[in-house]
């Protein structure tokens, strides 16, 4: 299933994904035809409350993409107003999975890469209140020195556990889906050399969405874990535009470390509970910041690029997709 959370006629709701993306059926809007009502607008309300209703939403999956049941509910997904799947995070983590990033930013650097990358995967706490979906960024001045996007997946945590097995840790996953760790650059330069951060570089806003989509939906992609690894892995495409020019490619399946580890690795001594979000770490090539440290590595004298006030950015990921967003100033 594809899940999106939207307003339409000044109503907010979460509804399901028709089968070729052009429309949008309101769980609300169904509730209301059968005499159910359907109390989530949210996904972490729902997956905190779904198995009330899992067997309801599979019946409505069902009849509306089988037998084409309630296409006279659902309304034009370009006609509504899309928002973040999810409202406000449980907790948000954000990971360091792709080798190629990782590498390429510390040779940048002048840095070797660190051995330790290959031992542990690791992440971030950031913040579960600065959640946005498609739509503007608002910011402020300080976050418009060295602006830059970052072209991530994250996770949606369905159910509760603790010191998951990354051989177990898959049926944790509710869901996937884009994720823009908007980063100010000069802020989490500063903060970091003193070895706590990225702190203010990163808090001010997560973008999160179009839509949640379940693994179920995903599996045609599905393909081998790396060498020595673990996990559900998916060869998903994934690209990034800025002002409608393609800047960063990778696929999903580039990741070194897989959700499953990385679940393995957040549960260890801690609980994890439904409505938790988790980034996969900057898709090689995936940011400006390694964007242009490798054309400065090539030519001292290249031109930087960063982000400016009225830029577009959009995501792209097959079945994930397109998360578009402009910067505003605040």
């Amino acid at each position: 299933m594809k899940f999106a959370r939207f307003v339409w006629q000044g109503e907010e709701s979460l509804g399901l994904i028709g089968s070729t993306g052009q429309f949008v059926l309101s769980l609300s809007a169904v509730g209301r035809a059968v005499g159910r009502a359907f109390p989530f607008t949210d996904m972490e309300s729902y997956v905190q409350n779904r198995l009330s209703y899992e067997a309801w939403i599979e019946w409505v999956w069902r009849r509306y993409h089988e037998r084409g049941d309630f296409e006279e509910l659902q309304v034009p997904w370009v006609a509504v107003r899309a928002l973040s799947p999810v409202r406000r995070p449980v907790s948000l983590r954000d990971g360091y999975a792709f080798r190629q990033h990782v590498e390429t930013a510390r040779k940048n650097r002048g840095l070797d890469m660190i051995p330790e990358f290959d031992q542990f995967p690791v992440f971030y706490f950031s913040n579960a209140l600065a959640i946005t979906g498609p739509g503007p960024i608002y910011v402020e001045p300080r976050h418009l020195e060295k602006l830059d996007y970052e072209l991530e997946v994250a996770i949606l945590i369905g159910k509760s556990g603790r010191n998951l097995s990354a051989e177990k840790a898959d049926s944790y996953i509710f869901g996937y889906m884009l994720m823009n760790d908007w980063s100010a650059r000069s802020l989490q330069m500063e903060e970091m050399k003193l070895n706590l951060g990225p702190a203010k570089g990163k808090d001010f806003a997560t973008s999160l969405g179009p839509w949640l989509v379940t693994p179920d939906e995903l599996e045609p992609y599905r393909t081998s874990p790396p060498p020595g690894h673990i996990g559900a892995t998916y060869k998903i495409a994934l690209q990034a535009e800025l002002n409608n020019t393609p800047s960063s490619y990778g696929y999903l399946s580039d990741m070194s470390w897989t959700f499953a580890e990385i679940l393995e690795r957040v549960s260890y001594g801690v609980e994890i509970l439904p409505g938790e979000v988790i980034g996969s770490g900057t898709v090689g090539t995936g940011c400006l910041l390694e964007i242009n440290g490798t054309r400065r590595r090539e030519d001292p004298h290249a031109p930087e690029t960063w982000i400016k006030p009225g830029d577009e950015v959009l995501l792209i990921g097959q079945e994930l997709g397109s998360l578009h967003n402009t910067i505003v100033p605040a």
